[in-house]
């Protein structure tokens, strides 16, 4: 491949702000990416089941043990940060390296707080707003939805 299309392609890359482009001419094939590199392998499925948070007991018996009738959870405070689409939600860059952000980190708006792997392609979702996580509303591996809170920060 010609190093003037690479040189090319890294320009439109930077002025379209999006984060990875590939193309494949022939045999020759190039990868430009503007953030890390991350697990190019889909980390393991959870073992356990996913549950909704506000889950009926088997039962049929709706109240708690003091006898009061279960309200689902509120949400706190906060702003909250939504999925922008939908995928794999990943907590840390690689498995088994520390997650971008966890409950009472300090955030400024731009940072990374999580990856979102969607068709092969993992996006990193950052912060729109400075403040403190005070909730992180999705599990590592977990499939969201678009939309779906993922973070709330105060």
């Amino acid at each position: 491949m010609d190093i003037r299309k690479v040189k090319k392609l890294i320009e439109l890359l930077e002025e379209s702000g999006i984060s990875e482009i590939e193309i494949s001419e022939g045999e020759d094939s190039v990868r430009i990416s503007r953030h890390l590199p991350v697990a190019q392998t889909p980390w393991p499925a959870m073992a356990m089941p996913f549950a909704s948070p506000t889950t009926v007991p088997a039962s049929g018996d709706h109240s708690t043990e003091s006898g009061d009738r279960a309200e689902a959870p509120s949400m706190p405070d906060g702003h909250t940060v939504t999925a922008p689409m939908v995928g794999t939600f990943y907590s840390a860059p690689a498995p088994g390296a520390k997650p971008f952000v966890q409950v009472g980190s300090e955030v400024q708006a731009g940072d990374t707080l999580c990856i979102i792997e969607a068709m092969k392609m993992m996006n990193q979702i950052e912060s729109d707003t400075t403040g403190r996580v005070v909730s992180i509303l999705a599990e590592n591996g977990e499939p969201v939805e678009f939309g779906q809170p993922l973070f709330i920060i105060e």
